[in-house]
């Protein structure tokens, strides 16, 4: 080779080298930008608005008067009562799903009770019931005036027995439509334990109750702090049950209250940012709060030895704990489920009576079938399949390319795209909407009022779930599969194609349509984004019941019921594990 050849080897490896050295930089670069866009901007700009004099709108935003004003909202009485009632709502609701979702979970995974495969289903199905529809349903069984159970007993001569507008109405809401979290995180951590140390327990003369109350469940504590925050942070920031329940018994909460301000005459937006910061804070400070506690602990339990657990025998109780079990779903599906439907197939939206209504021609399907024949109705469900199937797309191939950055390369600043996709799991719905509306009516790009703001919004959203599947699926491909095809001349893009992309089409597939079941469920994230053209089938649900047109708004739930859960069954057909729900 001559001199001159050499040198023309040499720059072409340099050449190659700056090349590779180039895209090193550029695709996190690139995706920084995606998610800085999709994340960081609208949390950012929640933060500025709550210091600023003004919110921010197309070629301004405030960065230069600012003040501390607007916290002084936090000092006012209907700040502090929303708080206080946050802090009731959020705890009061946890400890009730805590003590539903542990003893089913307990019951089904533990003991030899009967039907356990039935309990294991009646603490899974509620999570596939939106909470809201279930306000909903319950504001049309329990309501103090026209609810169906006081109607029913009205004609059985007796008092009215139930008024579900107060907090403890929103506690019972909440806990009842939360505690399959605790039940999945609970029963998972009770499936999975080492049965060694019980064993050893039993061996040494304790009893069985002393082994469920010095190893069982103090082995369990990870499990239950988790579900117990998860399920607090879940319900301190839900706004739709809040508002349905909470707002006839002049209940406010911090949702609802940040709600009231952007609805206020003129807008109080930076208002509403400061006491959204207050409830991001709020959330953080317990998140905090519960790693310390399980980091002061091992908890570490499962071998590599099978497990064969011992069933605890329940005696006497083996019939109660089933009943109980069969109390919970009657009162977290079955009556909501009937009262949607009485309320659809009844003549008319007001009842006077449940009895006399199945002895006349008071019951039919014309309602429904008009209700659900109804333009709105039908725009409003082309809109949510367009924009949960885009979401998902979308969000599945994101999340994988995120994930694959993180864990299968060596790229500059590939961890800090995991800190940031997971950061929306912080940052309450509400807040988010919020930020993402100012964001999107700032940014020069014709988006705001079309569907892509909602497909845009929702990959926000979902970006945590949408990562957690992703890397924990590439986390189980072994890269020297990938290595190899790589070492036999294919680039590392073909080998990632050929190679690692049908290996994860099953876990990928689960992701996508989990992430398709929670942007049809979802509605506090669109809540500040939707136009009238653009309306979502959550958002019927919700603005027919605010407006009273309640025989439409419960047609429209049951028929969302249906389309939830038929994704549920696919989902879980294909794999899809519904522990990573927000």
């Amino acid at each position: 080779m001559t001199a001159e050849q050499t040198e023309i080897s040499r720059g072409a490896r340099a050449a190659g080298r700056a090349r590779s050295s180039a895209r090193r930089v550029t695709v996190p670069v690139i995706l920084y930008g995606v998610l800085a866009v999709l994340i960081l901007l609208p949390v950012a700009l929640v933060v500025i608005s709550a210091f600023s004099t003004s919110t921010p709108r197309p070629g301004n935003i405030d960065l230069f008067n600012l003040t501390l004003k607007n916290f002084a909202t936090l000092l006012g009485p209907g700040v502090r009562g929303a708080a206080v009632n946050s802090l009731i709502v959020g705890v009061g609701s946890s400890l009730l799903a805590l003590a539903v979702g542990a003893f089913l979970a307990f019951v089904a995974a533990r003991t030899n009770a009967p039907a356990r495969r039935f309990l294991y289903f009646v603490g899974l199905v509620p999570m596939f019931l939106p909470s809201y529809v279930g306000a909903l349903a319950w504001s049309l069984l329990a309501g103090p005036n026209a609810g169906l159970l006081n109607i029913l007993a009205r004609d059985l001569g007796v008092p009215a027995i139930a008024d579900i507008f107060n907090i403890t109405g929103l506690v019972f809401v909440l806990g009842i439509y939360y505690a399959p979290y605790a039940f999945l995180l609970i029963h998972s951590s009770l499936s999975l334990m080492n049965p060694d140390l019980e064993e050893a327990a039993r061996v040494h003369g304790s009893s069985p109750r002393t082994v469920l109350r010095k190893i069982t469940f103090p082995l369990s504590l990870p499990a239950i702090l988790g579900a117990a925050i998860l399920i607090f942070t879940l319900t301190v920031e839900n706004f739709p049950v809040a508002q349905i329940i909470g707002n006839a018994g002049r209940v406010d909460t911090l949702p609802t209250y940040i709600y009231r301000l952007m609805n206020a005459a003129p807008a109080r937006g930076n208002e509403a940012a400061a006491v959204a910061i207050a409830l991001v804070v709020i959330v953080l400070i317990v998140t905090a709060i519960q790693r310390r506690i399980v980091s002061k602990r091992t908890y570490t339990t499962v071998s590599g030895k099978g497990l064969r657990l011992t069933p605890v025998n329940l005696g006497w109780f083996r019939i109660p704990s089933l009943v109980i079990g069969c109390v919970y779903f009657v009162l977290s599906t079955v009556l909501p489920m009937l009262a949607l439907l009485f309320v659809t197939i009844h003549e008319s939206p007001y009842v006077n009576t449940v009895l006399g209504a199945f002895s006349s021609d008071a019951l039919g399907f014309g309602a429904f079938i008009e209700a659900l024949s109804n333009d709105v109705v039908l725009r409003a469900t082309v809109n949510s399949i367009v924009v949960a199937i885009a979401a998902a797309l979308i969000g599945t191939f994101l999340s994988f390319i995120v994930s694959y950055l993180v864990n299968r390369t060596t790229l500059p600043g590939r961890n800090g795209l995991g800190y940031i996709s997971m950061l929306p799991l912080a940052v309450p719905s509400i807040v988010l909407g919020l930020g993402l509306l100012w964001t999107w009516l700032m940014l020069p790009l014709p988006v705001y009022g079309t569907l892509l703001v909602l497909i845009i919004a929702f990959i926000a959203a979902q970006m945590p779930q949408g990562y957690q599947g992703a890397s924990s699926s590439i986390l189980q491909i072994h890269r020297d599969l990938e290595d190899s095809a790589v070492m036999h001349g294919a680039s590392r893009m073909r080998a990632i194609w050929k190679v690692t992309v049908p290996l994860l089409r099953v876990p990928l597939t689960s992701t996508f349509l989990l992430l398709l079941m929670l942007s049809m469920r979802e509605l506090t994230v669109p809540l500040f984004l939707f136009t009238t053209d653009t309306r979502l089938i959550s958002i019927v649900i919700f603005d027919d019941f605010e407006n009273g047109i309640l025989q439409r708004s419960a047609a429209t739930s049951l028929l969302y019921c249906v389309v939830i859960f038929v994704l549920a069954y696919v989902a879980r057909r294909f794999g899809a594990d519904p522990r990573n729900t927000r």
